[in-house]
């Protein structure tokens, strides 16, 4: 019965998450993020604002984490879906640039470009992908010391961020009328280039998984 109780509390607390996340979106797109506020969002997701600052710091956070839902699952299960024999590296590039890059809602890219706040929400919001990503490393590599697979899962979220921030925040480019920020050149380049740099470091972590597989 315990049991039962956990996983319906669980339940609830992830139904208000979603409510929340997609009532901020959905006021964002029809009067502009400005002019959304936390008790608007509580409003309309049929909770208290207390109970919203349970759940997002700010409706930023609220607004890009429906833009990004499920993302870092879905990065996550796709590394770890791949075949051993893919190597490590390729197997993140591969599912990054799939999540990353897949056709997006214009008018939801747009509402983020336009508005500082959410590009610095969206950005900080590639560090979700750590944990999960620190899981599907860990069983590729054969549950090697701790610190390793975290260590490499940061320095993803890491790269991930840093191609973002080059793409949302082009040095030198003009902003738009109101603010708005264009994205720039080819994300799938700028993210293929970040992940490049850990590639040393994923390809060792792989050897020394075979030699601990080998002994």
């Amino acid at each position: 019965m315990t049991t039962r109780r956990t996983g319906l509390r669980e339940e609830k607390k992830r139904a208000t998450r979603v409510a929340l996340r997609e009532a901020a979106l959905r006021l964002a797109l029809e009067h502009g993020p400005a002019d959304v506020r936390v008790d608007d969002i509580a409003e309309a997701a049929g909770v208290s604002p207390r109970t919203y600052n349970n759940y997002f710091s700010s409706r930023e956070q609220a607004i890009v984490a429906a833009v990004t839902a499920g993302r870092e699952s879905r990065i996550a299960a796709a590394v770890s879906a791949r075949p051993t024999h893919v190597r490590l590296a390729d197997a993140l590039a591969d599912a990054i640039l799939e999540q990353y890059t897949e056709p997006r809602d214009h008018d939801e890219l747009l509402l983020i470009s336009a508005s500082p706040a959410l590009r610095d929400a969206f950005l900080d919001a590639a560090a979700a992908i750590e944990h999960p990503l620190a899981a599907a490393i860990d069983q590729r590599l054969g549950h090697p010391d701790p610190p390793a697979p975290r260590v490499l899962a940061a320095g993803v979220a890491a790269a991930v961020r840093i191609a973002l921030q080059q793409w949302l925040r082009p040095p030198a480019a003009p902003l738009a009328s109101g603010g708005l920020v264009v994205p720039s050149g080819s994300l799938p380049d700028l993210l293929r280039a970040a992940l490049a740099a850990l590639e040393p470091a994923l390809d060792a972590a792989e050897e020394q998984a075979r030699q601990r597989s080998r002994g």
